[in-house]
């Protein structure tokens, strides 16, 4: 099974004024099938820290391994292409491309032939729940919810390990947060994928698997939730 680990990650940034000191010798190790919640207020790193994971930005020192590879070694556009896959809050979705679109979207700039890209791309709308109805909808046609799914299953076209999520229940009220989460869960313990989701939301850190808290850059808890 294949692991993303941090070894001793740090990660600083010089700003206009200071250096900023984001990350701090931070340690972990995540597993296929586990659902990790990232904790902690604005300013704690865990954002960073989620670049970090999926490639976005090097660490300063230490190291971001996936596979036994740390990531300042491999092809980072391959890594994010085909093993790591990133969702945000608000979503991302090209308006002016269909729901379809969008989901076709990573297939075809691999050059996969369109109608391969078509099926794939229908296949996962229909395990997020959005079939053939959906298909023709621009985003904004969508609520909050419907939105997050189809960034979920644009994300899971390249066949991930690894779902990278920053605040994707943010945008939207408790019915829509429970379904993305249900889906997250499912993602995890059903596909066997590594979840690592940046949250404020209590409803999320309570299901996961592992809660992580960051305060000032580093953890200062590891453990199951409560």
């Amino acid at each position: 099974m294949k692991s993303l680990e941090l070894r001793e990650v740090s990660y600083s940034y010089r700003n206009r004024y200071q250096t900023v000191h984001a990350v701090r010798e931070v340690s972990a190790v995540f597993e296929p099938g586990q659902f990790t919640a990232l904790i902690g207020k604005s300013g704690s790193g865990k954002t960073t820290l989620l670049s970090l994971l999926a490639g976005l930005d090097t660490p300063t020192s230490g190291e971001v391994l996936f596979d036994d590879i740390p990531t300042d070694k491999m092809d980072l556009d391959n890594y994010r292409s085909n093993h790591a896959a990133v969702i945000y809050q608000s979503y991302n979705l090209f308006p002016y491309l269909t729901v379809l679109e969008n989901v076709m979207y990573p297939l075809e700039i691999k050059n996969t032939p369109r109608h391969d890209a078509l099926n794939t791309a229908a296949k996962v709308l229909e395990n997020v729940g959005l079939g053939e109805l959906f298909h023709k909808r621009f985003p904004s046609m969508l609520s909050g919810g419907e939105q997050q799914r189809v960034a979920i299953a644009r994300a899971l076209t390249g066949s991930p390990e690894i779902i990278l999520a920053d605040e994707p229940t943010g945008n939207l009220d408790t019915e829509n947060g429970g379904i993305i989460l249900s889906l997250l869960q499912s993602l995890t313990h059903e596909k066997h994928l590594c979840v690592i989701v940046v949250t404020h939301d209590f409803s999320i850190a309570n299901q996961a698997d592992v809660v992580l808290q960051m305060v000032d850059g580093r953890f200062a808890t590891c453990a199951p939730p409560e």
